[in-house]
């Protein structure tokens, strides 16, 4: 079973996913003007390790937009067939797919889309019901070792050459 539904009064922990969480997106017109600031509401997963909510080690929390698969290939930013034959396989550096559960669609997790917040305003979230599951250990621990990789890899200049024609 990857989701597992925590009750109310389960702490926040790495895996969670939350519906509705307020972010904050940053605009600039130009270099000459000053940035603008706009929200939205967003379905998001906690991507700090548990330890460190465990243990209050942080009052910042690293969290990750999480869209519907649905909605992207309505939307033609994906192909049903990339995600089927790609994405579920884990084959798309910063990509993680998410099977559907009984109150939980089909998703990808878009670990480029990265925020970072007040570890209450995500403590509220919970406490106000918007935690729709959370995902089980071991799943929990590869979607973090595809959030390392996505930003730890060393990419090269260009492929290297080979002989084969």
């Amino acid at each position: 079973m990857i989701y597992t539904h925590p009750n109310l009064g389960v702490p926040l922990t790495q895996g969670d996913i939350l519906d509705g969480c307020p972010l904050l997106y940053w605009t600039i017109a130009g270099l000459d003007s000053e940035p603008t600031g706009t929200t939205s509401q967003e379905r998001v997963v906690v991507l700090t390790q548990a330890c460190d909510l465990a243990n209050a080690k942080t009052t910042r929390v690293q969290v990750a937009i999480v869209h519907e698969v649905d909605r992207l290939v309505s939307a033609g930013i994906l192909k049903a067939q990339v995600v089927k034959d790609q994405v579920r396989r884990h084959r798309v550096i910063g990509w993680y797919f998410l099977p559907a559960d009984e109150d939980f669609p089909e998703s990808i997790i878009d670990l480029r889309d990265i925020h970072t917040l007040p570890r209450t305003i995500l403590e509220r979230q919970i406490g106000n019901g918007s935690r729709l599951c959370s995902i089980a250990t071991p799943h929990r621990e590869h979607l973090a070792q595809h959030f390392a990789v996505t930003y730890s890899r060393i990419a090269l200049p260009e492929p290297y050459e080979t002989q084969a024609d």
